[in-house]
């Protein structure tokens, strides 16, 4: 077992169970779902794995705090049409030398996945719903800044229920130039041009199913393709122009 796996696998047990703790000591009414399921990732890097991870499942909200897989907030306004919250959320993007086939990329550092937290914004409507995030990193891995906008729409057909979404994000300086950008050392080592990557805008498409077997069991599906800004595009470590996640599975509701 690679220890990338491993250290992903231990992080997504961490906050399971951490949230089941804090789920535990809950004082208001709220509905808990646990499940499990698989997780796939393709990220932009030249010659790089496809990543295939378990992805443990926890979905719990009440009028003070929500965890919702590998994020969690807690409200400062909630409404049925507005929500405010400070969250935190598990930010997967990382670069691991030994897992590309590219020998100029071997010789490069390693870059870690993080933590990111800040304010979250969200108003729901019959034409559906918008978010706002601003978000750092907390690690202190880039200390970049990220800002994301986004617009879904709700779907309910008999069982099932579709959500596709559609975001523009913005990376700052650091974020950029920490996953994408390539050292005066890391250039004489590799043989790669030195780059420093600048901010940059990327937009996304996502889509999240569920489908109802009973009324306590549920198979979900989502996806996520983010189509890079042109700083992480013109990087030489990169030769894709997006970067994907899907996962799958089933949860319980109690």
């Amino acid at each position: 077992m690679s220890r990338k796996f491993s250290t992903k696998t231990l992080a997504l047990s961490v906050f399971t169970l951490a949230s089941t703790l804090l789920i535990s000591t809950a004082h208001a009414n709220g509905n808990v779902s646990l499940g499990a399921g698989i997780a796939v990732g393709k990220l932009p890097y030249k010659s790089y794995d496809t990543k295939f991870w378990p992805a443990p499942v926890i979905s719990y909200e009440n009028d003070y705090f929500y965890v919702r897989g590998i994020s969690a907030g807690v409200f400062l306004l909630k409404n049925d049409h507005h929500r405010l919250t400070v969250n935190a959320y598990y930010s997967p993007l990382h670069f691991k030398p030994s897992d590309s086939d590219d020998k100029a990329l071997n010789q490069l550092n390693r870059r870690r996945s993080t933590m990111m937290a800040g304010l979250g914004y969200q108003y729901t409507d019959t034409w559906g719903i918008i978010r706002a995030e601003l978000a750092g990193d907390v690690l202190g891995k880039s200390d970049g800044i990220i800002a994301d906008l986004a617009y879904f729409y709700p779907i309910h057909i008999d069982k099932f229920r579709i959500t596709p979404g559609i975001g523009v994000q913005w990376q700052s300086r650091q974020f950029n130039d920490y996953y994408f950008g390539v050292s005066s050392t890391e250039s004489t080592r590799s043989g790669l041009s030195k780059y420093s990557a600048d901010s940059g805008v990327s937009t996304y498409l996502s889509l999240n199913a569920n489908y109802s077997l009973t009324s306590s069991w549920t198979l979900y599906a989502t996806g996520r393709v983010s189509f890079l800004s042109s700083e992480a595009k013109d990087s030489p470590m990169v030769d894709k122009s997006y970067d994907a996640v899907f996962s799958t599975g089933i949860t319980y509701t109690f």
